[in-house]
């Protein structure tokens, strides 16, 4: 409040008075507001000190789909990523910053709209904001009310029926990939036999025919391996090609902008071109068995089916198989580094790089074999946790990351809205439950937030999960756990039943249940 108070009278005649006028009682009391336009007050009277004067700075936001932590910039040192790299020794690296939900669909809804998935009310990739919370504005839509010119490629939204469009932007687009060239013979040949597959009943043999082609064409079964195609031929790289294609066109015209870069991949199925599968032979992939012993101490309701659709049995060790999801993981991981390496490129030769922050991340993390777990939608570390490169230029703000600084504090991907619309000068919605990193880039030795917050649905229920700076705790319907991640990294000993960690077990379900309160608050 004293903040808010304070930064209100040294820009009296500034758009902070115009806020408190908006948005308080006839009497203009700051007393009178309530607790959530108050945190909206406080972000955008910083916002206006975090602003250099001139021009707003640009901003590049870029999201992939399902990359965990296999990255060289969290740590993972089996991996090729040049262009993490390059953001990162320009920027701040946070390596601890989490999602709120571990699937695509919730999770998107909640950083881009700055709420807990349990105050969206998204808790599906089918449900609608708009319909489920009316009147919640995005990101971009609050950045384009703002004067920001505005544009998207590939996957920022879940999906297009979701996608708030010209609300939001003033140009979306959405590419395929190019048909294989394994795929076109045997199309052709298809076609020969049985005419056109665009329609009748050739389509329908086809689609029941395409899968069983080779590993490539088998879709969200997943489907995996090299595809013959060049860099450009891939969704990715005409995602990479048309946000360079806009700023080599200045499509923003006088206006800053606000361009979102979805990049699609590693999303299932695994496929890249040739080259990036041939930088990870599969005899020198490095993982750890899972042990079946972990289970015997954690709630079944904590594990997924998803093993079954990637070909796996429940506590069997498939070596090989693992191996080429794991080579094409990668390989997909090092692909879409090359394309973000070319937005970078585009970014310099356009003369914005000095003036455009630039957000990397992802909607959440993926497992690939451990604990015998594959893919998304569990509370473990390797499935909530994402990264995170972040980086603010001086010539444009009062705040900046310093280069290649890094920061162990707790981050939150809710806290992305009111970053960046503090560092940009723009007013934020004043519901909004993420706080602004500038603090952790200010001071990366500073502790960031408390603890972070994610839940998963298990049917009509939910699972609760808290992360402090060393503990885990995790809440199900039927179970708990309990892990010390200063001494036990992977989560392997579950420490809920222990005697030892009582008083610990109980400090962190007293946060966790002030938490779900907190998360709810902006729900309708």
């Amino acid at each position: 409040m004293r903040v808010c108070v304070f930064l209100a009278a040294c820009y009296r005649k500034s758009n902070c008075e115009h806020f408190c006028e908006k948005h308080t009682q006839p009497t203009g009391n700051l007393m009178n507001l309530p607790n959530r336009i108050l945190v909206g007050l406080a972000l955008f009277c910083s916002s206006q000190l975090s602003v250099a004067l001139g021009k707003q700075p640009n901003v590049l936001f870029i999201v992939c789909d399902d990359l965990n932590t296999h990255v060289s910039t969290s740590g993972y040192p089996h991996i090729q990523t040049p262009a993490f790299d390059e953001l990162a020794a320009a920027g701040m690296t946070f390596r601890r910053a989490y999602c709120q939900y571990p699937v695509c669909g919730p999770s998107r809804a909640s950083f881009l709209h700055g709420l807990y998935p349990q105050s969206t009310g998204i808790l599906d990739n089918k449900s609608d904001i708009r319909e489920v919370r009316p009147g919640t504005i995005s990101m971009p839509q609050r950045f384009k009310e703002s004067g920001y010119w505005t544009g998207a490629v590939g996957k920022v939204f879940h999906n297009e029926k979701v996608d708030p469009g010209e609300f939001a932007w003033h140009q979306m687009l959405r590419f395929e990939n190019d048909e294989m060239p394994m795929v076109t013979r045997i199309r052709k040949e298809f076609e020969a036999e049985h005419g056109s597959i665009e329609s009748g009943k050739a389509r329908k043999l086809w689609r029941e025919f395409y899968p069983t082609i080779a590993p490539q064409t088998r879709g969200q079964q997943p489907g995996y391996g090299p595809t013959g195609l060049q860099d450009e031929q891939h969704k990715d790289g005409k995602n990479a090609r048309q946000i360079g294609a806009w700023l080599e066109n200045k499509v923003h015209g006088d206006k800053p902008f606000f361009m979102a870069c979805g990049i699609q991949k590693p999303h299932v199925p695994f496929l890249a071109p040739d080259q990036y599968f041939d930088m990870y032979p599969k005899a020198e992939l490095q993982f750890t068995p899972a042990s079946l012993e972990f289970w015997n101490t954690v709630p079944k309701i904590a594990q997924t089916k998803r093993h079954e659709g990637f070909g796996f049995t429940f506590a069997e060790e498939n070596d090989a198989l693992r191996r080429d999801y794991m080579q094409a993981y990668h390989a997909c991981i090092s692909f879409i580094d090359a394309q973000i390496g070319i937005v970078f490129d585009a970014l310099q030769e356009s003369g914005h790089w000095d003036d455009t922050i630039v957000v990397l991340t992802s909607d959440h993390g993926y497992l690939l074999g451990e604990k015998f777990m594959w893919g998304k939608v569990m509370l473990f570390e390797t499935c909530d946790r994402v990264p995170l490169v972040i980086r603010v230029p001086q010539s444009v703000t009062k705040v900046a990351t310093d280069p290649g600084s890094q920061t162990e504090g707790l981050v939150e991907l809710i806290d992305l809205f009111p970053t960046l619309a503090e560092l940009c000068g723009v007013e934020p919605p004043p519901e909004l439950q993420g706080q602004s990193l500038s603090q952790l880039i200010r001071d990366p030795a500073a502790s960031g937030k408390d603890f972070a917050y994610t839940v998963v649905t298990r049917g009509p229920t939910l699972g609760k999960a808290i992360r402090t700076q060393r503990y885990r705790y995790t809440r199900w319907p039927r179970g708990e756990e309990l892990y010390d991640l200063s001494a036990d990294p992977g989560e392997e000993r579950n420490l809920a039943s222990s005697v030892g960690h009582i008083a610990t077990l109980n400090r962190m379900r007293a946060v966790l249940d002030r938490t779900e309160i907190r998360a709810k608050e902006a729900s309708n």
